[in-house]
């Protein structure tokens, strides 16, 4: 333990922090809230079968917190479940895995090591427990269920609606800022929400318009894209029994 602790010494500085050899890699300005729909995150994948929603899931739940511009910054810094026990009933309601391949903790392992390496050279999200602890604090923030409930938009496999109901219906919450995301997946015909993508600058203030740092952050599937405004959008209800078909 002493000779691991010895290598994997870390030091924070101002732009950057160190891990056996200086590696330069916050100089990203942007950051990206994802927020998922169970409802619908199935219907992207290429297995149906991997799906799974657990029973307690019923609200949007966070795909991750994402430095743009910055990857995989440090993989010599792990993260263990006990870093994590005093946030896992939170963070097992609001950023399950709904992968039956994945448990959570996978996903967020693999969350932090992707992301939150690269976010911890900022003061207040520099350790696992204190990354998770914001990104916590973002979902609570940026609560979309209850936004766009108050705006009578509710899931549902028959009733659809505008883009531009959506984006009105959100924007007090997520600004109407141009960097901000709503996107589709297309099932059989339908456009289907599905995720959220919020801007924000460093210091987590909504908004961000660093150029350089856009069209960097994770792809994670093709199908998903902005919700375009001329066709009708639909709110799939959450499935739990065949969340691969929610509405069939």
């Amino acid at each position: 333990m002493v000779v691991l602790l010895t290598v994997l010494t870390l030091t924070l500085e101002s732009d950057h922090w160190t891990a056996g050899q200086p590696e330069k890699f916050c100089t990203w300005q942007c950051l990206k809230l994802t927020l998922q729909w169970p409802g619908s995150f199935c219907l992207g994948l290429k297995n149906s079968s991997q799906c799974r929603i657990p029973p307690n899931i019923q609200n949007w739940t966070i795909h991750g917190l994402w430095p743009l511009k910055a990857h995989t910054c440090c993989r010599c810094w792990p993260i263990f479940h006990s870093d994590l026990k005093e946030l896992d009933p939170e963070l097992s309601q609001l950023w399950p895995s709904l992968l039956k391949t994945h448990s959570s903790f996978l996903f967020w392992k693999d969350e932090w090591i992707k992301h939150g390496s690269c976010a911890a050279c900022v003061e207040g999200m520099n350790s696992p427990l204190r990354y998770f602890q914001i990104c916590l604090k973002l979902r609570e923030r940026f609560d979309i269920d209850r936004t766009l409930e108050d705006a009578g938009i509710k899931p549902s496999c028959n009733q659809s609606y505008q883009c531009d109901e959506v984006n009105h219906a959100l924007a007090p919450v997520i600004g109407d800022d141009p960097g901000v995301q709503i996107q589709c997946i297309n099932e059989k015909g339908r456009e289907v929400l599905v995720q959220v993508k919020i801007p924000l600058s460093r210091n987590l203030t909504l908004g961000c318009h660093h150029e350089e740092d856009q069209e960097t952050e994770p792809q994670p599937t093709q199908l998903w894209h902005p919700c375009p405004q001329d066709s009708p959008i639909f709110y799939f209800p959450i499935n739990h029994d065949r969340p691969h078909q929610p509405c069939d």
